[in-house]
């Protein structure tokens, strides 16, 4: 399974689309305007929330809380690297590993690839390819995938 997410590049705040493998609107994303910290919200097309991302403040590495439909899943953790982007899941046990430049990213479980992220260069905007095996899994790849934007931005 496939989704694609191309952030607005002329918006106020962090704002996404999501598209599904036939190139069909899916979700979208929207933050908090006046938030300390990151505060991203994710809406399916009928306007339900079906996910909220919470920065957590004042650590010494980016951390973010996850909801996913109403209830905390747990956190997301950057951990301390050189050179290598890393991120621990605490919520599904997943580790998550990207490559020196940071666009691209292995979600692993137990050796396991649960997806891989991919970002596009020569875009307009960030624009990330996420290819996930089970559908269980999408609310919290997209989840993740945006937590992990919102610690690149907020390490640049």
């Amino acid at each position: 399974m496939k989704l694609l997410i191309k952030q607005r590049v002329f918006s106020w705040t962090d704002t996404y689309d999501i598209y599904d493998e036939a190139g069909m609107p899916k979700y979208y994303v929207k933050a908090e305007f006046l938030a300390l910290g990151h505060q991203i919200h994710v809406y399916d097309r009928g306007g339900q929330e079906v996910g909220f991302i919470s920065q957590k403040l004042f650590r010494l590495m980016p951390q973010f809380e996850i909801f996913a439909f109403g209830r905390s899943q747990g956190l997301i953790r950057k951990e301390f690297t050189f050179f290598r982007p890393k991120y621990h899941v605490e919520c599904r046990n997943w580790s998550v590993n990207g490559d020196v430049f940071g666009w691209d990213y292995d979600v692993l479980e137990q050796n396991r690839t649960v997806a891989h992220i991919s970002k596009e260069l020569f875009r307009w905007g960030d624009t990330y390819v996420i290819n996930f095996a089970r559908p269980e899994d999408e609310i919290m790849v997209l989840l993740l995938v945006i937590a992990i934007d919102a610690a690149n931005c907020s390490n640049n």
